[in-house]
């Protein structure tokens, strides 16, 4: 185990600090609200990861390589999630508005359960319990997601950071719009690969 460590923290911090779904929404929720309110979004993502990764490792993995589909069953769910944060993303209410509008953060629940339709997440589970942790033991399991687990906190964490530095620039309705619709775009286009591979 301990000659999977260093490899470990490399992949964990190449695939958390990369662009996909849940590193954009936290830095258009960081944008848009704030780092406090997108707290209980930070967490669903970090607490529904590491609960999948377990799960995963201890039974489900078992289940998914014996039934693939699920995997393709997960990217159209995942798909169409997407579709509907981004829509909500670009049509989002300007700063001033969000404390009377219905904008908000994602919850907590939410986040969390997101987690078990977004691809990216589910392969980087995969990864870590299939390559990181090949004894399959409990002790295996949990020490690759420990490892995961801290350094995935701080690489999400400073796309909230990003987002929040913005929000000042982002006072202006027209600038926080565009910014918005971009966030959106690129939401969309985070999930071109995984679509690119459906069916394969």
């Amino acid at each position: 185990m301990t000659e999977t460590i260093a490899p470990l923290i490399s992949f964990a911090f190449a695939a958390s600090i990369t662009p996909g779904p849940n590193n954009l929404m936290l830095m258009t929720s960081g944008a848009n609200f704030g780092w406090r309110n997108t707290m209980p979004h930070l967490l669903g993502v970090w607490v529904g990861f590491i609960l999948m990764t377990f799960l995963i490792g201890i039974g489900l993995l078992q289940t998914i390589e014996r039934f693939p589909q699920i995997f393709d069953v997960l990217k159209i769910l995942c798909g169409l999630f997407v579709l509907y944060l981004a829509w909500k993303i670009a049509t989002a209410a300007p700063l001033d508005q969000n404390a009377v509008g219905s904008a908000r953060p994602l919850r907590f629940i939410e986040a969390a359960a997101f987690q078990w339709i977004n691809p990216k997440a589910v392969a980087m589970a995969l990864t870590t319990v299939t390559t990181y942790a090949s004894e399959q033991t409990f002790t295996a399991i949990s020490v690759a997601i420990l490892i995961f687990g801290c350094v995935n906190l701080p690489c999400c964490s400073a796309w909230i950071l990003v987002g929040q530095r913005m929000r000042i620039w982002l006072q202006n309705p027209h600038r926080l719009r565009a910014f918005n619709v971009t966030m959106a775009a690129l939401l969309m286009a985070s999930m071109v690969p995984v679509l690119i591979d459906f069916g394969d």
